[in-house]
């Protein structure tokens, strides 16, 4: 079985023993857990067969306990630099140390290691086993979103920083009563921005560790398993916080409790709820950020343990505005202020991924004039080899009437002398009007009356 997951989780994996034999015990914990990430991914994405999967899964289990192990040293190596000698003894530090030893290489390229001692949750098979599998869910590449890349949204932004940012910058200020929000709840119709916000959450949280789950990570065939994997879950947020964990559709996991659905699925809310809030578990410093378009469906108790609610409504003309410059970016376009202000005006009832569905929409029309032209003329534009060196020989599509105009189609001009066609503003207009709002009323109502009832706008 080959695929690209599979061969950088190797490549890193053989970085992660080098550094290890090499005592670098702080990269190749890092180059660990990259690895087992890849090796999940390889799961979901390549593995033909079960098989294949039994073993990728084994030698996930295998690196994640020498992670942990390594982890464990560094952690009682840093406790012992601080003098802390009832929290990090002499004998655990020399446990730990030799736990972290330079590993044997032994049939089927695993590194052996010392044999457990103590039945901690390092060492209990079972959960290592749940927790390779959760650890798919984390995000080891940040998405690259900015809060500067949301337009609008300030109340639901506010929010965010002030649970998640705050928290870990200014300590101080959450001391005594004083205490983040545990759980936030992003509601409001599709396409509004609520997995953005999540994302900008991701990359601005730089310390924290981000979970990103779904129903497909949690939910398994197999009795039992599917509300261990929600225990190991929040045990892993705990064990890496500050933490965050993001639940898309957060509906699908925790509808309305009725007579019709499976013990399975009970069972699932039922650990959900009492791993949020229940008794005998301390989730400071872990967030639980849930997203859904329809939270009329949320049971109640889940609903109740989301602190916040926020909703994310439908852009105004304002943000609608600003959305079309950030979607256009950087490609050639002839468009002023006055044209990106009319634009958000009579986009009224558009959400964000509608406007970026115009915007692509509207960026396939110079490639359309490229693609139909029969004439191009010469001009003189910025060099595709060098932008900052001028061309005169470049070719653009024009009408058989214009000066210069000589017969030829889109075959004939060298790719290195095409010069596209900027969109215009009748560009984005033909969008527009080809590209109808993806949210009715009804939904819309339903939200409303739900953000007045139960939540706050964002």
């Amino acid at each position: 079985m080959k695929g690209q997951y599979l061969d950088k989780a190797i490549y890193i994996t053989k970085k992660a023993t080098e550094e290890d034999k090499k005592k670098n015990y702080k990269e190749a914990l890092s180059c660990y857990k990259i690895a087992v990430q890849y090796f999940m991914h390889a799961i979901k994405y390549e593995a033909s067969s079960e098989s294949a999967k039994e073993s990728i899964r084994s030698k996930c289990t295998d690196y994640l306990k020498r992670a942990e192990r390594i982890q464990s040293y560094l952690d009682c190596k840093s406790k012992s630099k601080t003098a802390v000698p009832s929290s990090c003894s002499q004998a655990e530090s020399s446990d730990a140390a030799k736990d972290a030893g330079e590993p044997k290489d032994v049939p089927g390229g695993t590194p052996e290691r010392a044999a457990p001692n103590d039945n901690t949750y390092n060492d209990d098979k079972e959960f290592s086993k749940y927790e390779a599998q959760i650890s798919g869910a984390i995000m080891m590449i940040r998405p690259n979103v900015k809060w500067s890349d949301i337009a609008g949204l300030e109340k639901a932004k506010a929010s965010l920083k002030e649970t998640v940012i705050l928290p870990v910058k200014f300590p101080q200020l959450f001391t005594g009563q004083r205490k983040p929000y545990k759980a936030i709840l992003l509601f409001g119709p599709p396409g509004t921005g609520k997995s953005n916000l999540a994302q900008a959450v991701a990359t601005e949280a730089n310390n924290s560790t981000f979970f990103s789950i779904s129903s497909a990570d949690i939910m398994s065939k197999y009795v039992g398993e599917s509300e261990r994997l929600v225990k190991s879950l929040f045990q892993m947020a705990r064990k890496h916080k500050p933490s965050i964990i993001f639940v898309d559709e957060v509906d699908a996991l925790c509808g309305s409790r009725n007579d019709n659905e499976s013990e399975s699925a009970r069972r699932v809310k039922t650990e959900f709820l009492v791993q949020m809030q229940g008794v005998g578990h301390n989730n400071d410093g872990i967030l639980v950020l849930g997203a859904t378009n329809i939270p009329w469906s949320l049971d109640s108790a889940i609903r109740r343990r989301f602190e916040k609610r926020i909703y994310i409504p439908l852009p105004e003309a304002v943000p609608r505005a600003d959305m079309f410059q950030i979607h256009l970016g950087t490609t050639p376009n002839s468009l002023k202020d006055k044209d990106f202000q009319k634009l958000g005006k009579i986009t009224k009832g558009y959400s964000g991924a509608d406007i970026c569905t115009v915007v692509r929409e509207a960026l396939m029309e110079p490639v359309r004039r490229v693609q139909e032209a029969t004439h191009f003329k010469k001009v003189t534009g910025p060099s595709r080899e060098n932008p900052e060196v001028t061309d005169s020989d470049l070719l653009t599509p024009c009408s058989s009437s214009s000066r210069g105009a000589l017969e030829m189609s889109w075959v004939d001009v060298p790719t290195e002398k095409l010069l596209e066609p900027q969109v215009t503003m009748e560009d984005m207009l033909a969008a527009v009007g080809n590209t109808k709002p993806s949210v009715n009323s009804q939904d819309l109502s339903n939200l409303e009356k739900f953000a007045d009832d139960f939540g706050v706008k964002g």
